[in-house]
């Protein structure tokens, strides 16, 4: 009797013992870093990990797989049609990141306002594009603690952890990054223009400033596509939004105006105070005044800008050098359809810029192209943040890079020597595909497959890391004004109001001066005097 006793007392002891080390073993998470929800899929129970399979019901639900997450997205699209929910891309990004997306598109044209609204409703998405990080009303937000700051957690993540540091910088505020941003190459801006066009008035590429101007007149005088109607202009311009540059903020450069902000004896000067910027202005409204620009740019959608280069009624579009390759393509389209095509010649070809008084100067890009941003009031916990990292991550890899940019291989492109070859569908990449790019970080870089190399495509790589060496800094980048975030709207608003009257004539040369006098006297005297402290501080 005694045995038995002591027996049970043992037997009791051990089970405690195996109870104990089995929630031990269960509860850790071994070090995975994907989420509230992998914890329990990395980690079974020691049993499990010794390949043992007890057929408790606590094993089945840890070897269940995590449901899906779901995540809103808040993007610009550029055209007026775009991929819905249940596009077949879109169902197969959801199957092989685990998530369940829903879409909300904005048209770029009219982006910041609806930013600047849906961040005042406090009703925000799971994940919001923020196309500029300087933003007033966004940087106010993150002071008052309405978005998660990723910089640290990025560090986790195979593909985040490889972002630029230079870029990280940019793309801060205040030194930390509350979003992921969208890498892109630093020497992207330049000049479009048709090739053929400038072949039938005669001309060579554009080297100087009068050269661009001529080539602009000839373009709308000259019957450049020499259909016997005067029906074509020169170049055409829309109306940008947020982060992104209008083709005057590449063209002032040009005049040696600065980069936003210049410096001149030691002490920074906004951009719009410099002869050089105004010598800019003049430019673009003998442009107007002469009809060699479209004369509704200040309304006119940017989601349109391609359209009237590739139907025939503009030669030039100041803009991303990587633009001359899709302009290239939609015109073979259009020629194709009308049984008119020549494959094997360049429509369009593309340059850094022209040359004035100061050289060969290009606008940079910051390296990025806004932010990816998650809300706190929709990602309410660290274990929700990490899987919505998790899936911003995975995103960069090669194949969903290719994915979200062209598709699904046999549907919408074929390959052809490795490289891709998009379908002729028009309608359908641009219901199914086109604009899903807009959620990838490229980081560390464009890792997925690249459509076939053409020759311009190939100088467009080319002309891209030349043109690093010319571009101009702004040397107030890193910059976060107090004065800014709280009237920076407004400033800007009187700038670019008075700017846009000055080239269509509703104002002249005085009364543009006087919209100047207006935005010192607005907070722009604050503003300067604040972003010099900085800058004094940061060069000692």
């Amino acid at each position: 009797m005694r045995k038995a006793k002591k027996w049970a007392v043992v037997l009791t002891a051990v089970l405690l013992a195996l109870s104990v080390l089995s929630a031990c073993g269960g509860g850790k998470n071994n070090g995975n870093s994907g989420g509230s929800g992998d914890a329990g899929g990395a980690s079974n129970s020691t049993g499990s990990r010794n390949g043992a399979d007890t057929g408790s019901s606590e094993d089945s639900k840890a070897s269940e797989p995590e449901p899906p997450l779901e995540i809103s997205i808040m993007l610009p699209i550029f055209k007026t049609n775009y991929p819905s929910d249940d596009s077949p891309v879109v169902q197969e990004i959801n199957k092989r990141a685990n998530v369940k997306l829903h879409l909300e598109w904005v048209p770029n044209s009219s982006y910041t306002d609806k930013f600047n609204i849906t961040l005042a409703s406090g009703k925000l998405p799971t994940i919001i594009y923020v196309p500029d990080v300087k933003n007033p009303n966004f940087v106010n937000a993150v002071k008052a603690g309405a978005f998660w700051e990723v910089g640290e957690k990025m560090k986790n993540y195979p593909y985040l952890s490889q972002a630029n540091p230079v870029i990280m910088k940019n793309s801060s505020i205040e030194g930390k990054n509350y979003g992921v941003y969208r890498g892109r190459a630093l020497g992207r801006n330049g000049i479009n223009y048709r090739k053929d066009w400038l072949e039938n008035v005669g001309l060579e590429p554009p080297k100087t400033i009068d050269d661009f101007y001529n080539m602009l007149k000839a373009f709308k005088e000259q019957d450049p596509d020499r259909n016997g109607k005067d029906d074509t202009y020169g170049m055409v311009l829309v109306k940008w939004t947020g982060q992104w540059a209008s083709g005057f903020d590449i063209i002032k450069l040009w005049f040696g105006a600065p980069n936003k902000w210049g410096v001149v004896d030691g002490k920074l000067v906004p951009e719009h105070q410099t002869p050089e910027y105004l010598e800019a202005l003049r430019f673009m409204k003998k442009l107007y005044d002469e009809g060699l620009i479209n004369q509704d740019f200040a309304v006119y959608d940017s989601a349109k800008w391609n359209d009237p280069v590739v139907n025939g009624q503009a030669g030039v579009i100041v803009d991303v050098t990587d633009n001359a390759a899709r302009l290239d393509d939609a015109i073979h389209r259009a020629l194709a359809a009308e049984g008119k095509d020549q494959p094997d010649v360049h429509f369009v070809d593309n340059m850094i810029g022209v040359v004035g008084d100061h050289g060969l100067r290009a606008l940079p890009t910051s390296g990025f192209a806004g932010i990816l941003a998650i809300p706190k009031s929709s990602v309410k916990t660290e274990e929700e943040l990490d899987r919505v990292l998790a899936f911003l991550d995975k995103m960069n890899e090669p194949e969903l890079q290719t994915l979200a940019g062209y598709g699904i291989e046999g549907v919408h492109y074929t390959l052809e020597d490795g490289y891709i070859v998009r379908i002729d569908d028009p309608v359908k990449l641009e219901s199914e595909v086109e604009g899903l790019n807009q959620m990838l970080p490229f980081i560390p870089e464009d890792q997925g497959l690249k459509v076939k190399q053409t020759p311009l495509r190939q100088k467009t790589a080319e002309l891209q890391k030349e043109a690093e060496q010319y571009v101009v800094p702004n040397p107030a980048e890193p910059f976060i004004s107090t004065v800014y975030s709280q009237k920076g709207q407004q400033l800007d608003n009187i700038i670019n109001d008075a700017r846009i009257k000055y080239i269509v004539g509703q104002l002249d040369e005085a009364g543009l001066l006087q919209a100047f006098e207006t935005w010192k006297k607005s907070g722009g005297d604050d503003l300067v005097k604040e972003m010099n402290e900085l800058y004094a501080a940061a060069n000692p």
